[in-house]
């Protein structure tokens, strides 16, 4: 959302500070476009890796999205991009929403796709890939299904969402895929 700001700012190789800049820039947008699509509060949560290793601090995490769940509103979390740096990143959104599921003991994952869930294939690139409608076992075949990244703004693709579901259903939280 920030490159829509400022789209010469991202220039490759720009320094993190610009790109943390830019990220800070788009969480003003962001927060908008979610508060249009619901009429409930809207609540912007943003995490660090630090934030969830630091027991104090993830209680305080726990505490905080557990009451905005209480009070109705709708947390919208994303990874602290404007402090938090490459080494320390948390990583793709489908992980940390996996881990976040987990922190507020929920009972099902939702993740969005750009193609309705898993195929067979990319849909995408071959004609015949079929939906898979339910994935019983994680396995090193449905991860070939997934292939790679999906799209150029996309940092996992597919198979990163596969790997958030096998995260959340370790601890029994289901996930569903649209």
């Amino acid at each position: 959302a920030g490159r829509a700001i400022l789209p010469r700012a991202d220039e490759p190789g720009a320094a993190m500070a610009a790109r943390q800049a830019l990220a800070a820039l788009g969480q003003a947008q962001l927060i908008g476009l979610w508060q249009r699509f619901f009429e409930r509060p809207v609540a912007q949560v943003l995490l660090t890796h630090d934030d969830l290793r630091n027991r104090r601090r993830y209680l305080n995490a726990r505490a905080t999205l557990t009451e905005l769940l209480r009070l109705g509103a709708l947390p919208v979390v994303n990874e602290n991009d404007t402090v938090s740096v490459d080494e320390l990143k948390l990583g793709d959104n489908d992980n940390l929403a996996a881990t976040v599921a987990a922190l507020v003991d929920a009972d099902a994952l939702f993740i969005a796709t750009d193609i309705d869930g898993l195929y067979s294939a990319d849909p995408r690139a071959v004609a015949d890939a079929r939906p898979l409608h339910d994935v019983p076992e994680l396995n090193d075949a449905v991860l070939a299904m997934a292939g790679g990244a999906g799209s150029r703004a996309g940092t996992g693709g597919m198979r990163t969402k596969l790997e958030a579901a096998a995260k959340a259903g370790r601890l029994g939280i289901e996930t569903y895929l649209f």
